[in-house]
């Protein structure tokens, strides 16, 4: 058995590593909210963008973004983290990217956010077009998402590539986070309406406010409704790809909160563990020292 003083010195040491993961998850938590806050905050404008959308629907059938692409090629965005320390996170997606390989055959090329995929990518072999981990912070803007959305329409519209797929962690809940292979180009057109009327509807009245829309005749859109199609859809793409970077960075801290209440218990269960060894060998010390004692006396009385 080790000594006291040794096995004073590992609880020491567990009791200080149980504090740093305490102090993690507690961080977590607050970005994992922060994530969460920043989706609701767009309600309004995403309720405005709707009423111009459904005024506009009749006459997108005709924008290139809802027809496949003309490559043969796939463009690939993989979402992971920065950092480690966030249970099977980068994983989960790294194994539903090896996965939708295998079973679909396609050739991808890849956009990363986050260095961990950056590394998969540069390990797998594939050909990575554009990184940007290193600006890829838990403070996410919508500018940066829109730098990344105006990129992967580019590429897509210039041929080179049949569709773009966005691998990430859907976030469910705290709990569960699901690894996805979403289609954001091209995309449909109902998706669109559905993801609008998703966060509206939860806020505003959507039956009376099509009533309205509906209500209203010879309405005159200058310089013309194409135009106004053209630059309402773009920003309708950036704020779904903003809003998929958002729950992946929910995702990420979800993960790393329960990763790290995980080890705080695992650190408490040692420490619980290592202080009745503890215990037990103080005792036997104890014990040891009495009966030296009582030995040493009874020796003494024959003299």
């Amino acid at each position: 058995m080790s000594s006291t003083k040794e096995i004073k010195r590992k609880i020491t040491s567990i009791k200080n590593t149980g504090k740093i993961t305490k102090a993690m998850e507690l961080i977590s938590t607050v970005k994992m909210k922060k994530a969460q806050d920043l989706v609701l905050e767009k309600k309004d404008f995403v309720f405005e963008m709707l009423k111009i959308f459904l005024r506009v629907e009749k006459h997108l059938s005709d924008f290139p973004i809802f027809n496949e692409g003309k490559g043969k090629k796939t463009l690939a965005v993989i979402i992971t983290s920065n950092k480690g320390l966030c249970g099977g996170y980068n994983i989960n997606v790294m194994k539903k990217v090896s996965n939708y390989i295998k079973e679909t055959g396609e050739e991808l090329e890849f956009i990363s956010l986050g260095k961990r995929g950056a590394q998969f990518v540069a390990k797998t072999g594939n050909k990575l077009l554009a990184d940007f981990s290193e600006e890829f912070s838990d403070n996410i803007e919508p500018i940066f998402a829109m730098k990344i959305s105006k990129l992967m329409k580019e590429e897509f519209l210039s041929g080179n590539y049949k569709k773009v797929v966005v691998f990430y962690n859907y976030y469910v809940n705290t709990i569960k986070q699901v690894p996805s292979a979403k289609v954001t180009l091209p995309v449909k057109q109902d998706s669109l309406k559905v993801y609008l009327e998703k966060i509206a509807g939860q806020f505003f009245d959507l039956e009376e406010e099509k009533k309205k829309i509906d209500g209203i005749h010879g309405y005159a859109v200058e310089p013309s409704v194409s135009k106004v199609a053209d630059e309402v859809l773009p920003i309708i793409l950036n704020m779904m790809f903003f809003d998929t970077i958002l729950e992946a960075k929910a995702s990420e801290h979800s993960s790393r909160m329960i990763a790290m209440k995980n080890a705080k218990d695992s650190a408490n269960k040692i420490a619980d563990k290592l202080t009745l060894s503890y215990n037990k060998a103080r005792q036997a010390a104890i014990t040891r020292e009495v009966s030296e004692i009582t030995a040493g006396v009874e020796s003494m009385k024959d003299l």
